[in-house]
């Protein structure tokens, strides 16, 4: 399965008061690993940066004059995202921004069902505990220290370690193959073992053999080797 870790950042907490967003991270996994593939883009919010703003992600309205507006690199955004589930933590706050985006663009929306909300999940799995995302690194040991300010890109790389750690995907995996590993001891399992109908031919060559036994009879009446003469 195909799903897009998502994280912006934006200009303010509000699109319908003049608010942008000014960077966009993507991190792509299938079947919960991360496959390698990003995308990532700056924004040009076509306005002012807000010191509040500034302050949390330290992208200037200077920097980001020189950055492509959202409209050039809607397209790209929506073919990289294609129609994968997109996880998101605070989903709610990313999403109305998108759209907000894409119906200013003129390019359809992202419809909420296909949208996976991490604070949702984490709040679900750890009732009253802290569900910020720095919170649920600390709480599975994941690295932090590069985590200065935010980051979309970054963002994203830390909450696809959360997320396989709130979805159970390692723990998963692991307990599967345990499962197997059970079953051949429960009564009654599927797998028995039966000999072969005929035996399969040695492999190994007359000389071989000979020379093998004159090994083993070096090691003494004791040697593990006369177990299996």
């Amino acid at each position: 399965m195909r799903e897009i870790i998502l994280d912006t950042e934006t200009t303010g907490l509000e699109p319908k008061e003049g608010h942008r967003i000014v960077e966009i991270g993507c991190v792509e996994l299938v079947n919960s690993i991360p496959t390698g593939r990003t995308w990532h883009c700056y924004l040009n919010p076509e306005r002012d940066m807000p010191e509040q703003a500034f302050a949390v992600h330290g992208l200037s309205s200077e920097f980001l004059s020189g950055q492509p507006l959202f409209a050039d690199k809607a397209d790209e955004f929506l073919a990289f995202v294609e129609s994968a589930m997109l996880v998101i933590h605070n989903a709610k706050f990313d999403f109305g921004f998108l759209n907000a985006e894409l119906e200013r663009a003129s390019r359809p929306l992202l419809a909420w069902d296909r949208i996976v909300d991490t604070l949702a999940l984490a709040r679900r799995r750890h009732p009253g505990a802290p569900a910020s995302l720095d919170a649920l690194c600390r709480r599975y040991g994941i690295d932090l220290s590069d985590r200065d300010l935010h980051g979309a890109l970054l963002d994203c790389r830390l909450l696809a370690s959360v997320y396989v750690e709130l979805v159970g995907g390692k723990q998963a995996r692991l307990e599967l193959a345990g499962d197997r590993a059970q079953s051949a001891d429960l009564p009654g399992a599927a797998a028995t073992v039966r000999p072969r109908p005929m035996p399969l031919p040695p492999r190994l060559t007359p000389d071989e053999q000979e020379a093998h036994r004159t090994f083993v009879a070096t090691l003494g009446e004791n040697a593990v080797w006369r177990r299996y003469e």
